[in-house]
């Protein structure tokens, strides 16, 4: 569950940085940390729960994606794919920067 959410998030974030609408990098990070927070509850309780005042955030994110993959492009779509592809081979920790370096 919680690798496809924080796939969808990524993929929004690359096709964002494409041109393609426009939310604020608090939003993305808002999303990240938890589902960090998430697996490491995960890790220690065996339960895979959201921190329920981090939904609203998805839920726009996953609306954003959504709007996004209706009026982008295929060729964008694929080359956010190919983006999220080579950031899981590297070794960087986001691609989404800290709010501050955006």
């Amino acid at each position: 569950m919680f690798n496809e959410l924080i796939r969808a998030v990524y993929l929004a974030w690359f096709l964002q940085q494409d041109g393609y609408r426009k939310e604020p990098v608090n939003s993305f990070k808002t999303t990240e940390y938890a589902v960090e927070t998430a697996l490491e509850l995960a890790h220690m309780s065996d339960e895979w729960v959201l921190a329920e005042d981090t939904v609203p955030a998805f839920e726009r994110l996953l609306a954003l994606h959504d709007s996004q993959l209706a009026t982008a492009p295929l060729h964008k779509v694929i080359h956010a794919e190919q983006r999220l592809r080579q950031f899981l081979a590297g070794i960087a920790s986001s691609p989404i920067p800290e709010p501050d370096h955006a």
